[in-house]
């Protein structure tokens, strides 16, 4: 009898301390990143700079970086930026499956990406 006491009370207690946050994990989620992938076209990296940069501030292009000069480039800034702001969610790094997530930081040089 003593041990269904026991259980029926530890129970309870473990659900109340992992809903009210006393049991949360301390580790961080891994950082990721958003970028193009390397096999999508032109018109496709034109349309995903033109909607990123659409609804996020885009100003990070026009600074003096050494981001290379590249469609290519911009787009996966672009997209990054546009995934970091609404959710690293792999559905906000989709782009009509252009877009590809990364753990692996994209920055270039002295640049780096949000």
């Amino acid at each position: 009898m003593a041990r269904k006491v026991e259980a029926s009370i530890i129970f309870p207690l473990m659900l109340l301390l992992l809903y009210s946050g006393g049991a949360q994990c301390t580790e961080q989620p891994e950082k990721t990143w958003c970028v193009a992938k390397p096999s999508s076209n032109d018109a496709t990296l034109s349309a995903n700079l033109n909607y990123s940069c659409s609804q996020v501030d885009c100003s990070i292009l026009q600074r003096d970086c050494a981001y290379p000069n590249t469609l290519i480039s911009h787009a996966s800034i672009a997209m990054n930026l546009y995934y970091q702001a609404v959710g690293r969610n792999y559905w906000n790094c989709y782009f009509s499956n252009s877009g590809l997530i990364t753990t692996t930081d994209p920055s270039f040089d002295h640049c780096s990406y949000a």
